[in-house]
């Protein structure tokens, strides 16, 4: 089903045509739960320090979790002392909101979770309702800004700063709404929010992001290293479950591995056997993939690390938004 979709949304989109009467009702009801919240119908919370959301309008990644990671350190160069939260997705925990470490169980909390924790170094939170997420960390981590990952469409929590990731390959598909197309909002939700972040190559009035990969780590002992160079013309087994699989194998290409290719869905609850082959060539995977399979992983798993780099352009823009906000002026102010 998730291929024959994809399909249609970023190939051939008449055979979608059937799906267009229920894209119209999926996006009459999106309206009507945003006019809701606009007259104040539904609860918002204004939390007192400054939001920013990173989230996008379109099934599938975009690499808003990168640059989730990669704002966390940028704001704590600044001088701010940021927390993530998150929805948690596939999480199996009893009660949310869940303070989420480095070590913690990703069946429990999700694989992004995890990561996120992993990799900001600063306090996380996941659970459905973002609003209580936040509460926990301002309660339990001295955070001053908050950074949500994904949550565009979360409207219970009042927002500061909204950043918009596009995948600058497929962009929008078809541009129509679930299930037609991919889009989980209309395009037109893009003039509202504060910067439009590709990850790719950028176009006018948007912020290009740069991803560059890294080494690649051992999934078990994330101390053996090895440099992507040493596997060049090497075939490797390539498993991928997230939402946008072809990508990672195509980056495993460019950096001159040949990869036998086995994509998942995203957020992939891994077991042992979809990660054992019968042969001895080495097992990448991307990191957050990693998270959940930590626990069996045998010497051949590895995982290509991947940093994302925004230019300084969208720094000073950041700021200034921040500034505007109020919220964040004393800080944001002594570092600009």
């Amino acid at each position: 089903m998730g291929k024959w979709l994809e399909d249609i949304w970023y190939g051939d989109s008449r055979l979608g045509l059937p799906l267009l009467p229920l894209a119209i009702i999926f996006r009459l009801v999106v309206f009507l739960r945003e006019t809701i919240y606009r007259l104040g119908l539904y609860k918002i919370t204004r939390l007192p320090v400054p939001v920013i959301v990173v989230g996008n309008i379109s099934i599938g990644g975009t690499g808003k979790t990168p640059l989730v990671i990669w704002l966390a350190d940028f704001l704590r160069k600044q001088g701010f002392h940021p927390g993530v939260i998150c929805r948690g997705y596939r999480g199996q925990a009893h009660s949310w909101p869940q303070q989420v470490r480095p070590d913690s169980d990703p069946v429990a909390v999700g694989d992004e979770a995890v990561l996120l924790a992993k990799r900001c170094r600063c306090p996380v939170a996941a659970g459905p309702k973002r609003a209580e997420a936040a509460a926990a960390l301002l309660e339990y981590g001295h955070c001053d800004i908050i950074i949500s990952d994904d949550g565009l469409q979360h409207l219970a929590l009042a927002r500061d700063v909204e950043i918009a990731v596009i995948d600058g390959e497929r962009r929008f598909g078809n541009g129509r709404c679930l299930p037609a197309g991919p889009l989980r909002e209309p395009i037109s939700r893009l003039n509202s929010v504060d910067m439009l972040v590709v990850n790719g190559v950028a176009g006018r009035g948007e912020f290009g992001l740069q991803t560059i990969p890294g080494a690649i780590h051992g999934v078990a002992d994330k101390s053996r290293v090895l440099a992507p160079e040493s596997l060049s013309n090497y075939e490797v087994h390539a498993v991928a479950g997230i939402g946008n699989p072809a990508k990672f194998f195509h980056t495993l290409r460019r950096l001159g591995l040949t990869p036998i290719e086995h994509p998942f869905p995203d957020h992939h609850p891994f077991v042992r056997a979809d990660i054992s082959f019968d042969d001895d060539r080495p097992v990448i995977m991307t990191e957050k993939d990693a998270v959940k399979c930590t626990f069996f992983a045998a010497p051949e798993h590895w995982y290509l690390s991947i940093e994302t780099a925004p230019k300084p352009v969208f720094e000073t823009r950041l700021l200034r938004l921040l500034q505007q906000s109020g919220k964040g002026l004393k800080t944001a102010g002594e570092n600009t």
